[in-house]
């Protein structure tokens, strides 16, 4: 799978696997991922645990096509899914994590998936494994 690792492929893989594996930690501390996440301590009723776990596992579906991908060297669908998730999912997170009441949160996931955004919607990815 790294046998065409390129440094410029960092923030793909950083975002592949976060979402990945990441994705999977609300089915085992629902609790913990929605702090992580930046949601405040008032989150944390039982009708909202399923929902992020349900929510997560489309994440992780994201994640792991990312790294399928990115192991048949396909940067450019790489580069694809870096600029949708990371303009549509990151400014949804961002703006929900402001509303409520985390906004370092939301700034630091604003700044970091627009940075994925960007880095995928100029083709970077695809460009370094050239």
């Amino acid at each position: 799978m790294f046998g065409h690792f390129r440094f410029g492929h960092i923030p793909a893989l950083i975002a592949g696997s976060t979402m990945a594996f990441g994705g999977l930690w609300p089915m085992f501390d629902p609790r913990g991922a929605m702090l992580d996440f930046g949601f405040p301590a008032r989150v944390d009723t039982p009708a909202a645990a399923p929902v992020f776990v349900v929510g997560n596992a489309r994440t992780t579906c994201l994640g792991f096509l990312m790294l399928l991908f990115y192991s048949r060297q396909q940067f450019t669908v790489v580069d694809t899914c870096l600029a949708v998730v990371g303009a549509y999912a990151g400014a949804v997170d961002s703006y929900v994590v402001w509303k409520e009441g985390n906004p370092r949160m939301a700034l630091f996931r604003l700044v970091s998936s627009g940075f994925l955004s960007t880095w995928g919607y100029l083709g970077w990815t695809a460009a370094a494994g050239r």
